[in-house]
């Protein structure tokens, strides 16, 4: 079963599969906002949207907090565009 976390000391969500990170999405604060630089995910989970699940747990999080984000990875692109 696939676990997904927001960690903010690490600024990224994650997703494990028990103490295997099988995938993140990494941001950066700019000026205030978030841009998200970086989603990936480890091949052998790929095509189960968890990328796309951790691009929106990153974005929620920033609409929870007032905070904008800006996509600037491609994928976020894609999700958030």
């Amino acid at each position: 079963m696939i676990e997904y976390r927001f960690e903010p000391e690490l600024h990224r969500s994650a997703a494990y599969d028990g103490s295997s990170c099988i995938g993140e999405c990494d941001y950066v604060d700019r000026n205030g906002a978030w841009a998200i630089t970086h989603t990936e995910v480890d091949p052998t989970w790929g095509g189960q949207g968890i990328a796309r699940q951790l691009v929106l747990m990153v974005a929620q999080e920033a609409e929870n907090q007032d905070i904008p984000v800006i996509p600037v990875c491609c994928y976020a692109v894609h999700v958030l565009g």
